[in-house]
């Protein structure tokens, strides 16, 4: 099992940044996947950004590249989002999101097999 728990949202002004944090604790080994995805009340959840354990390998999706940057503490097994140039369409819930090994480039929600509880990220026009 793996637990995951993020932190870092809140309210901010169009074009302002805000840095989301991921912890894994549990039996995370050494050979995994960590991903940001967000949500909106009655859309689906969507892939933000991911990266592999060691960092080397990072991949985003076309609404966020050039604005965001996902990057790994490996000895802290944390993740972070780093989100500039926010947008009002940002405005989501932002949930970490985990698999054991490498996904193969597929970032749907079932290619992840553990989820955090979600931290609310608005911003305002």
């Amino acid at each position: 099992q793996v637990q995951l728990v993020e932190s870092g949202g809140g309210l901010v002004q169009a074009g302002g940044s805000l840095r989301l944090s991921c912890a894994a604790s549990g039996r995370t080994l050494s050979s995994y996947t960590m991903a940001w995805f967000r949500q909106t009340p009655g859309q689906e959840r969507e892939f933000v950004a991911a990266i592999n354990w060691s960092g080397d390998l990072t991949n985003y999706a076309e609404s966020v590249k050039g604005r965001f940057v996902i990057s790994m503490d490996t000895a802290k097994n944390t993740v972070y989002l780093q989100m500039n140039s926010l947008k009002p369409e940002d405005t989501a819930g932002y949930y970490c999101a985990f698999r054991y090994g490498y996904s193969g480039g597929k970032y749907g929600v079932r290619d992840m097999s553990y989820w955090g509880k979600g931290t609310l990220v608005t911003v305002s026009s």
